[in-house]
C-alpha cells in the first residue's frame, strides 16, 4: 500500500534482491501513475490500484497487454487487501489515509508490516484489539521500532523496564527559537541523515515524528507513558534500546538505511542475506547523545500530553498536524506556528474517553476542518 512513495520504493529493492522469497500480488499509488506502471511492468503483480479514478484509464490502458488487473479509487484502494492471494500487506501509505485498509487487513487476517505510524497514533487501543481478535502479527518498519522488536527476541518472557527511542534531532539540532522564526520548507527539508518523504521529514524536523513514535510504541509494545524514554542521537547510527529489569540495555545499531527493517518485518523471523552497505566502527569514532528540547521543539512535549489523555486526543494530534505541515510546505504558516496550530486544535476539539472506529473517523473531518479554520 503505496508503491510509490520512499518506503514502497524500498520494499520493492528488497523484494528485487529476493525473487524466490516474495511475489508481489498488489501495488497501490494514489496519483503517481506513471511510477505505479514502471513497477507493475517490473514485478507483474495480479492487481495495481489507482486511488484517483481520474488516471484510470491512462493505468488500464499501460496495463491492458500485461493481463494485470486496474482497479481504481478510495473503495478499491480498501478492498483490495482482501485478495485471497495476498498473505503480508505493508501499509507505507502516508498518515491517517492509511488507517482503513490496515483495518480491513486485519479483519481479512492478512499479516501487516506496519510503516504507517498514524494508524496506531490515531487508533492504537482499535487496531491492537483487533490484532488480538484476528490472530494477526503486526511487524513494524520504523526503524526505531524494528529496533525494539529486533531487541526484545527471545526476551518476550522478561519485563521491559523502559525503552530508548533514538531520535537525530533533524536538521535543526541545536537551534533557538529565535534561529527558527525565519526557516523555510528548503532548509526543514534538508535531513541530515535519511532520505524520506516531505511529511515525514518535517515531521522529523519539528520532532513530531518522535512524537508519533512514542505513541506507536505504547501499542506495539503494551506499555505505559513513563516506560518510553526519546534520546536524541545525531549519528542515527543507534536506532532505538530496550533496557530490561535488571539493568541491561540492548542497543540494535546500523546505518541509517529503511531497507534494513523494511526485509526484517517482511521476513521474520528469518534474516534475509543482503548486499546492503556494512557499518564500520572505524568511520564513527565517536556516538553522542543528549536530551531532546522539548521547549524549543514543542511537538514532542504536545505528543506526550496527548498520549496522556488518551481518548481520541492523540487522533486530534494527528489531523492538527498534518494540516500544519501541509500548510507549511504551502507557506500558509511559519516554521514555529505548527506547534501553535497543532495545541489550538487540541484546545477545542471535542474530547471523547472511550471513540469507536468511526469516531476517529469524524474526529479527524473535524480537526481538519477546525485547524484550516485556525490558519485562516
Amino acid at each position: 500500500m503505496g508503491s510509490t512513495g520512499s518506503i514502497g520504493t524500498q520494499a520493492l529493492e528488497v523484494i528485487r534482491e529476493h525473487p524466490d522469497d516474495f511475489v508481489v500480488e498488489v501495488l497501490t499509488a494514489y496519483n503517481n501513475a506513471d511510477l505505479l506502471i514502471k513497477q507493475a511492468l517490473e514485478y507483474k503483480p495480479n492487481a495495481v490500484v489507482i486511488g484517483n479514478d481520474q488516471k484510470y484509464e491512462y493505468v488500464n490502458s499501460a496495463l491492458s497487454s500485461d493481463n494485470i488487473k486496474v482497479f481504481a479509487g478510495p473503495e478499491a484502494l480498501d478492498s483490495v487487501v482482501e485478495m485471497d492471494t495476498v498473505d503480508t500487506v505493508l501499509a507505507a501509505l502516508v498518515g491517517f489515509s492509511g488507517l482503513s485498509s490496515t483495518v480491513r487487513s486485519i479483519k481479512a487476517g492478512k499479516q501487516i508490516a506496519l510503516a504507517n505510524k498514524e494508524t496506531l497514533v490515531v487508533a492504537g487501543e482499535y487496531i491492537t484489539k483487533l490484532a488480538r481478535e484476528k490472530g494477526v502479527n503486526i511487524y513494524p518498519v520504523d526503524s526505531e521500532h524494528s529496533a525494539i522488536f529486533q531487541c526484545i527476541v527471545g526476551e518476550f518472557h522478561n519485563r521491559i523496564e523502559r525503552i530508548i527511542l533514538t531520535a537525530s534531532g533533524g536538521p535543526f539540532r541545536g537551534k533557538t527559537k529565535d534561529d527558527l522564526l525565519k526557516v523555510g520548507k528548503a532548509e526543514a527539508l534538508n535531513h541530515p541523515n535519511w532520505d524520506m518523504g516531505a511529511k515525514i521529514t518535517i515531521d522529523s524536523a519539528t520532532l513530531m515524528n518522535k512524537g508519533l513514535e512514542v505513541i506507536e510504541a505504547k501499542w506495539l509494545f503494551n506499555l505505559e507513558q513513563d516506560q518510553i524514554d526519546v534520546v536524541v542521537h545525531p549519528q542515527s547510527i543507534i536506532h532505538s534500546m530496550v533496557e530490561f529489569e535488571d539493568g541491561s540495555i540492548k542497543a540494535q545499531l546500523g546505518l541509517p538505511d529503511m531497507r534494513i527493517p523494511i526485509q526484517y518485518a517482511l521476513s521474520y523471523p528469518n534474516r534475509l542475506k543482503s548486499t546492503f552497505p556494512r557499518f564500520s566502527f572505524a568511520d564513527y569514532p565517536m556516538l553522542n547523545f543528549e536530551k531532546p528540547d522539548m521547549e524549543t521543539f514543542r511537538n514532542l512535549a504536545l505528543a506526550y500530553e496527548a498520549l496522556k489523555k488518551g481518548g481520541n486526543v492523540p487522533c486530534v494530534l494527528n489531523a492538527a498536524n498534518e494540516i500544519a505541515v501541509d500548510a507549511f510546505l504551502n507557506d500558509k504558516v511559519g516554521f514555529l506556528q505548527i506547534p501553535d496550530l497543532i495545541e489550538g486544535c487540541l484546545s477545542k476539539a471535542p474530547f471523547i474517553l472511550s471513540p469507536g472506529l468511526e469516531d476517529y473517523f469524524e474526529t479527524d473531518k473535524e480537526t481538519r476542518i477546525l485547524a484550516k479554520e485556525i490558519i485562516g
